[in-house]
């Protein structure tokens, strides 16, 4: 059994351990950002980014000089037969290591910008954009022998640098308005551009970076990248909502006995006169402060999801549960409704789907507290 314990993992390891690799790193990441975002956070990942241009100069240096692989081993030949196997495995770890520092210094920044970005995507397209995040923090630890290739990884360089300072920009301004974020993108090609020209102007293509730029502009645009750093904590819908002293006090339609898993239906039962709230809590970092919106839409057969209203409030971070914002609706028809929490520039933070139906005797309702 040990031996075929050991010829399996032999045969398997090249797979085998940069799974362990991402893995490990994964639950590591997952446990140490905590529910938001922190400053040191920023600060860790801006090191392991800068700690890549040393590296790449030292590379970019070397690769002015391609030794002749018929003489890489020449010098070890020399020494005794049971030495050699020693010898160049040294010589094979001293080749490859700055490629694996490379391999492991993004690794980290892009396990940390998963996880970061997946705490802010709680919509469809938003969580479309962190599972391909999840990919690519995947295909990461396969990347070594890629990462000879200059293009590459000047590509990834500007990649990792314009998602970080998409979260280092905002948290210091305090605001996510759209000008940051294609701030951030202008400031990360300016920063790439000027490395490659400093330390391998002649090494490597610069073109894949401005590609990949206006490829993340567009995704922007069509509201596929999640506001960050805002963190949706929780948003519900309901009857007769109202303050207490500590929270909001909200009556919710109960679910059907058979749904022993939750307390409450995404079906709203109106009668005659009562009004819709909608309450959310979004979460920012200390010192946050800008607008939200509570966009209203039904939707129709024909023409697909119609605006009813959108409605506006002031927001500001720092409290952990989330800041706490809502909004209402008189006289809604029946039929399928959603509400998109969403920034001043449209981009959506969270949706939440609900259908209303009129009843002219009273259903049975649960208190949410909020």
């Amino acid at each position: 059994m040990q031996k075929q314990t050991m010829a399996f993992l032999k045969k398997h390891q090249r797979y085998l351990l940069p799974a362990l690799a991402f893995f490990s790193g994964f639950i590591w990441d997952a446990l140490t950002l905590g529910k938001g975002v922190s400053s040191v956070d920023l600060w860790i990942l801006s090191a392991y980014l800068l700690a890549t241009t040393p590296i790449l100069w030292w590379l970019a240096n070397k690769a002015q000089v391609q030794p002749n692989p018929e003489n890489l081993h020449s010098g070890m030949l020399t020494h005794a037969p049971a030495l050699q196997p020693v010898l160049l495995g040294l010589s094979s770890l001293r080749i490859r290591l700055p490629y694996l520092l490379l391999q492991f210094l993004y690794g980290s920044v892009f396990s940390a910008l998963f996880i970061l970005y997946f705490k802010s995507a709680s919509h469809l397209t938003a969580m479309i954009w962190s599972i391909g995040l999840a990919g690519l923090l995947i295909a990461n630890e396969f990347f070594e022998h890629a990462y000879r290739r200059f293009t590459l990884t000047w590509t990834l360089f500007s990649f990792c640098t314009i998602l970080l300072c998409n979260f280092v920009i905002p948290y210091a301004i305090g605001s996510v308005s759209a000008v940051w974020f294609f701030l951030s993108v202008a400031l990360a090609v300016m920063m790439t551009h000027c490395l490659k020209t400093a330390i391998a102007e002649r090494i490597g293509k610069i073109w894949p970076t401005y590609a990949l730029a206006g490829v993340l502009i567009a995704a922007y645009i069509f509201d596929v990248i999640p506001p960050v750093p805002l963190v949706k904590r929780d948003i519900q819908v309901g009857t007769q909502l109202e303050k207490t002293a500590l929270s909001y006090r909200l009556l919710q339609d109960a679910a059907p006995f058979w749904q022993f898993w939750r307390r409450t239906t995404d079906t709203v039962h109106l009668q005659a006169g009562e009004t819709v709230y909608c309450i959310s809590a979004i979460y920012a970092p200390g010192g946050f402060s800008d607008s939200l919106y509570h966009h209203w839409q039904k939707y129709d057969a024909i023409l697909g999801w119609q605006s009813m209203s959108r409605i506006g409030f002031g927001f500001s971070g720092g409290r952990n549960e989330g800041y706490r914002g809502y909004t209402y609706k008189n006289n809604v028809s029946e039929g399928q409704w959603r509400v998109n929490v969403e920034t001043e520039n449209a981009n959506t933070i969270v949706t939440y789907h609900f259908d209303v139906q009129r009843v002219t005797t009273p259903v049975s309702k649960v208190e949410s507290l909020f």
